[in-house]
């Protein structure tokens, strides 16, 4: 899965452990979500989408 976690996190000037916190993990998987290494659980999913403004839908893409 493409996202974009990464470009919407810094247009609201949070910080990987800002957003981390926020959705109650650790700094370390919001990284390896950000970075394509981690999908995340459908629960943790719609947190983030929730703290960035956005749906589920818009984070995340299938890869072509």
């Amino acid at each position: 899965m493409e996202n974009t976690i990464r470009a919407l996190r810094r247009t609201l000037g949070l910080s990987q452990d800002a957003l981390a916190r926020r959705c109650g993990v650790s700094r370390q998987t919001i990284n390896a979500i950000e970075n394509n290494k981690y999908d995340p659980t459908l629960s943790l999913a719609f947190r983030l989408a929730a703290e960035l403004g956005t749906t589920v839908d818009a984070l995340f893409s299938p890869r072509p």
